[in-house]
């Protein structure tokens, strides 16, 4: 939920029937109609209200913010517009805005300009509780004195829902994250990463319109982080609810959005599908931020760059010039032995580095020939190469003499 509400013990401490004492010494207990076969065909059911749920487009027109004191906008006139079902991943590095965007969103902000609209209903002023989102944090935000069962079927409570309605709701929740076995678990004997799926399973029993995802796999190690984010990407999928998910890490954003985001001081520069934003970023500073990025000198005529004596695509939009910079990925560079063939296209270089990345490999090179150094100052052209782990010289070592040559595949020239 957005806010948790704060309560004493006294108020939060439920008086348990018989049958739910039961429920938590022994996980396994029968609740009335959320067993077994019962709680599989429950949650099937459940999926199928993709419709209802996914019903939350979103558009953020124009929108300002400005926290007191500060000397920049927060958000300068930012625009999103997110389709019902879709999952939109906001990404960027800190101080971007991209956590203000999903609080102005949620409500959790005061905006100084725009609008903001949910399913075309302007939202703008209303209430956090009123806006029909859930919030999933980074710090999860689980009482710790209830079993999961209880964290999810809180906010059903706190809506008026009743108990054996809100009981069955929450096991179907649970079923859905892969916790139904943990359900009568208290959070602090889960691990993080059931932890973080229970907080999932108490925002999605709400049914919101619109579930944001603040950061929530930032906490987690590195093997958990791909199993959650792999099956938050499935519910969401499964269940079509209109997602808007925030992070600072470009592999997550690429693995789970339909859409992403880039943004920077306080708008988004770019925004598309994750392969277009890779392939064919629209400036420099989404191909820089985005992935490994060489930045190669070469001469451009708006449609056709020449880079290490290699004609290759341009980007629309690139620039022309007889002195520009090409942003070339490094998997769209290729290297061989200098000592293979002296004339092929290319450039001389030297490995400097030689990095094993199981099916992968990255070279890093220095362009031996002055003529690549950097315009004004005597630093060597540094290149990176990306090479499939089979595609790598016999037995290249560091220190080797090298030809590098770029692939024709289009690049941004600026």
């Amino acid at each position: 939920m957005l806010n948790q509400p704060t309560t004493s013990q006294s108020a939060t401490r439920h008086a348990l029937s018989q049958d739910e004492d039961a429920f938590k010494n022994d996980p396994a207990a029968s609740l009335a109609g959320v067993r077994g076969k019962d709680v599989t065909r429950a949650a099937k059911a459940l999926l199928k209200d993709s419709a209802k749920r996914g019903g939350g487009s979103i558009q953020m027109q124009d929108v300002v913010k400005i926290y007191p004191g500060a000397a920049k906008r927060a958000l300068d006139d930012f625009n999103l517009d997110i389709k019902p079902g879709e999952m939109v991943v906001l990404l960027g590095g800190s101080g971007c805005g991209k956590s203000t965007a999903l609080r102005s969103l949620a409500g959790l902000e005061d905006i100084q300009g725009g609008r903001i609209l949910v399913g075309g209903q302007d939202v703008t002023g209303t209430p956090v509780n009123k806006r029909e989102m859930a919030m999933v944090f980074q710090s999860y935000s689980l009482f710790p004195h209830m079993t999961a069962l209880e964290n999810v079927a809180f906010g059903l409570e706190v809506r008026g829902m009743g108990k054996a309605e809100r009981r069955k709701t929450a096991m179907e929740q649970l079923e859905l994250v892969g916790l139904a076995d943990q359900a009568g678990k208290y959070t602090q004997q889960m691990s993080g990463g059931q932890q973080q799926r229970v907080a999932l399973a108490r925002a999605l029993a709400i049914k919101p319109r619109v579930l944001l995802l603040d950061e929530p796999l930032s906490a987690l190690d590195a093997k958990v982080r791909v199993q959650l984010r792999d099956q938050i990407r499935s519910i969401q999928l499964t269940t079509g609810t209109t997602t808007v998910f925030v992070t600072h890490d470009q592999e997550e954003a690429l693995a789970v959005a339909d859409r992403i985001g880039v943004m920077n001081k306080g708008r988004i520069e770019q925004i598309a599908a994750p392969r277009d934003l890779y392939q064919r970023p629209a400036t420099e500073y989404v191909a820089t931020f985005i992935g490994l990025t060489n930045r190669m000198p070469g001469a451009s005529n708006g449609e056709e760059a020449v880079v290490f004596g290699q004609r290759l695509p341009l980007i629309t939009g690139s620039a022309q010039g007889d002195a520009v910079t090409v942003l070339i990925r490094p998997e769209n560079l290729t290297l061989i032995r200098a000592d293979a063939n002296d004339s092929h296209v290319g450039e001389h270089a030297r490995v400097a580095a030689i990095h094993f990345l199981g099916a992968l490999v990255r070279v890093d090179t220095v362009i031996t020939s002055g003529e690549y150094q950097h315009r004004g100052n005597s630093k060597p052209l540094e290149v990176t190469v990306q090479l499939p782990a089979g595609e790598l010289p016999d037995g290249l070592a560091i220190g080797d003499d090298v030809i590098v040559t770029p692939r024709p595949v289009a690049a941004l020239a600026c």
